[in-house]
């Protein structure tokens, strides 16, 4: 008989616990919910932000805006068409540059530090 009872106690101490916050946790799928959550607020919201921000400035891109290109050229632009800018970058030097490869405008700050 007490062979059984302790085979019974041995049973009830290796059960995992019955419910409540710790058996939720326990489980491996909380964590990784968790941790994609995590991911999403502190990665993927803040570069879909600069993504439309960048987006609006490309769309209200007008003639004389300053401009620079992903490649680092710096130019003024001279005229618009639909999918590409004509950029002046130095007196009768004209180049076509797709809208999809403007950075973003000119800041005061870089104005300021050109020779």
């Amino acid at each position: 008989m007490s062979g059984s009872i302790l085979y019974s106690y041995s049973l009830l101490a290796a059960s995992p616990p019955a419910g409540g916050l710790g058996a939720i946790l326990a489980t491996p799928i909380v964590p990784i919910v968790l941790m994609f959550g995590v991911f999403y607020v502190v990665l993927i919201l803040p570069m879909r932000k600069r993504q439309r921000t960048l987006q609006q400035q490309v769309d209200n891109l007008k003639k004389g805006d300053r401009v620079v290109t992903n490649g680092g050229l710096y130019g003024e632009i001279a005229a618009i068409e639909p999918t590409v800018v004509l950029l002046k970058v130095a007196d009768n030097v004209r180049l076509r540059v797709a809208k999809s490869a403007i950075a973003g405008l000119e800041d005061d700050g870089d104005k300021g530090s050109k020779p």
